[in-house]
């Protein structure tokens, strides 16, 4: 995958006051992303926005390009 995670969204989330039941209970992001997230598997540009706004920051802060093939 080209696209990585730079940070652990979910544990940023919660240092910010948003647990995963927290964001399930009032359907900040679904189950399905927040597995997503655990596994490092994409998410949609929607959620990827969600996240920023609930972190104050932009989407190169939490993701980043790498090339296919390079290590990481």
């Amino acid at each position: 995958m080209p696209l990585v995670y730079k940070i652990d969204v979910l544990q940023a989330l919660k240092d910010k006051g948003y647990n995963t039941n927290r964001l399930r209970k009032e359907k900040i992001l679904a189950e399905s992303t927040i597995q997503k997230l655990r596994e490092n598997k994409p998410i949609s540009w929607a959620n990827i926005a969600q996240i920023c706004d609930l972190l104050h920051c932009q989407p190169g802060d939490i993701m980043e390009y790498v090339e296919e093939g390079s290590e990481r």
